[in-house]
């Protein structure tokens, strides 16, 4: 039969009210009591009731987390940045991975909604404001990331996109490019748009075209990927420099890539956004602009934390982390005919 806190109270000699406290922590509770019932409740293999525990608190001490996927260094180091936070803070997060379908994500935030938790981050379709909004108005913490979600009441961290296209398009342009290619995300996503405008901004301030045929837009598949590389070397003039800005393309685009024989950087330059470990053992180690992943989990929690302590966050505008630069070895001037 399955110990209940009058069970520990009668064992421990003490009533069901001061068990309660004894076992919740409470600084009204001498050490010797405190002692005793916790010797009581181990002896009898007592586990608290989660669910009444939360009725009484209105606490439920669970986060959820929505993300595209796992597969990315992205969204993986989000999930293990944010689990070690509520770890520190006393509370554990359910991560839900949607293969960025907003209905997967809807469910996940309705079963988070009906089951009380704390929080929620979303770093998902940027769909289901609606669901975010009650969400927020059911007092719950809140967080966006990743992609804009329309008039959502929730504050947002979110990768500084169109700086970091900009920056990579920059050091290739400075490395003495001008016919940059560009595998980058749909127009319709948050990433795809703001990244393609960094880009198109950075050709634009050093005076160079947008030529259409090396531009290809796509969705975040390594099919994709694949797809326009081999376009970008079927073309009659190749480039000399690649943007890949749609991250999972660059999964199928730099296999491509190096099973064509065109030698990095000599012939191409190559630059990634988003940084994943395999891309500093690739040969050659390529170039790219990290998105900080660690850091916007980081801040997401600090904005959860804020909210599940009572205070005021202003939703707009969304939180930017600065992306950074790192150089490596598939970046290098053109070569000289």
């Amino acid at each position: 039969m399955q110990a209940t806190l009058s069970s520990v109270a009668a064992a421990a000699g003490v009533s069901t009210s001061t068990a309660s406290r004894a076992l919740s922590g409470h600084p009204s509770v001498l050490p010797t009591t405190r002692a005793r019932v916790e010797a009581a409740a181990a002896a009898l293999r007592y586990q608290p009731n989660a669910t009444a525990s939360a009725l009484r608190t209105r606490r439920t001490g669970l986060l959820g987390l929505v993300v595209n996927n796992l597969r990315t260094a992205t969204f993986s180091t989000i999930a293990e940045t944010l689990q070690s936070w509520a770890a520190d803070h006393g509370y554990q997060v359910l991560v839900c991975p949607t293969g960025g379908d907003p209905d997967r994500e809807a469910d996940f935030l309705r079963a988070a909604r009906a089951h009380h938790f704390d929080g929620v981050v979303v770093a998902g379709s940027g769909a289901n404001t609606e669901l975010v909004n009650s969400l927020v108005d059911d007092g719950r913490a809140v967080v966006t990331m990743n992609r804009e979600v329309p008039r959502s009441l929730a504050p947002s961290v979110m990768p500084a996109y169109e700086q970091a296209a900009r920056l990579g398009t920059e050091h290739l342009i400075g490395l003495g490019h001008t016919r940059i290619a560009v595998i980058g995300g749909p127009a319709e996503v948050t990433s795809g748009r703001l990244h393609h405008a960094g880009y198109a901004a950075a050709m634009a301030a050093a005076g160079l075209p947008v030529v259409p045929g090396l531009v290809h837009r796509g969705p975040f598949t390594p099919d994709f990927g694949q797809a326009a590389a081999r376009a970008l070397l079927a073309a009659p003039e190749l480039p000399t420099a690649l943007l890949v800005s749609n991250h999972e393309a660059s999964f199928g685009a730099l296999p491509a890539l190096g099973g064509s024989g065109v030698a990095l950087p000599a012939e191409l330059s190559v630059i990634c956004t988003e940084d994943e470990p395999f891309y500093s053992w690739w040969a050659p180690p390529l170039t790219t602009v990290d998105n900080r992943a660690g850091l916007q989990a980081e801040r997401a929690g600090a904005l959860l934390l804020a909210q599940l302590t009572g205070d005021a966050v202003d939703p707009r505008p969304a939180e930017l982390v600065e992306p950074q630069l790192v150089v490596r070895a598939s970046t290098a001037p053109p070569r000289v005919s």
